[in-house]
């Protein structure tokens, strides 16, 4: 894992705003954890980034609150992300990988319209988040296979936010674009 301090210190702050219901700070830690997975294209950083762009959407939805199996739900995102920082904590990449696993099965324990709802915003947060790394000048064909999307997915979200206008040159250093290159091609 890469940028262990700086995705502790995110979950962490996840856990602080989940406490105090800051849905904005959330989301706003996801950029950040973005930011990282742009330059390191790592798995555990990209995991995270949708992860917690995932439930900041999901909590931006009052409604959803309502519906059955949302404290269910609820109870198992938030004992994850505290077994998260403590598998960070003690460097364990297993732990860690398993418990974002957890996040995303525990959408298979509900069901009727949260369930579908939430599976919903796990798939456009990582469309979203696929965007975010071509923006910071990832192919779109190895940001579409990182975050496990459909080109034709990326390419149309990528349309409408009209992102493909942004000089590559100006959002990665040529080498870090070189090395991504030949680690693409190795």
């Amino acid at each position: 894992m890469y940028e262990r301090d700086n995705i502790l210190r995110i979950f962490k702050e996840v856990k602080n705003s989940l406490e105090k219901g800051d849905v904005a700070k959330i989301k706003s830690l996801s950029d950040q954890t973005t930011n990282s997975a742009a330059l390191t294209l790592d798995p555990d950083n990209i995991a995270a980034a949708v992860i917690v762009y995932s439930l900041s959407k999901i909590l931006e939805r009052e409604q959803y609150k309502k519906l059955p199996g949302w404290n269910s739900f609820y109870r198992i995102y938030s004992t994850s992300i505290d077994n998260i920082i403590k598998a960070i904590e003690k460097k364990d990449d297993l732990s860690y990988r398993k418990e974002i696993e957890k996040i995303r099965n525990a959408i298979e324990k509900i069901s009727g319209g949260l369930k579908e709802n939430i599976k919903d915003v796990f798939r456009k947060a990582s469309i979203n988040k696929a965007s975010k790394l071509y923006e910071h000048g990832i192919s779109m064909e190895k940001t579409a296979r990182l975050l496990n999307v459909s080109l034709a997915e990326l390419a149309s979200y990528a349309a409408e936010k009209e992102i493909y206008d942004i000089p590559e040159s100006k959002t990665i250093p040529i080498k870090q674009r070189l090395k991504t290159a030949i680690d693409f091609f190795s």
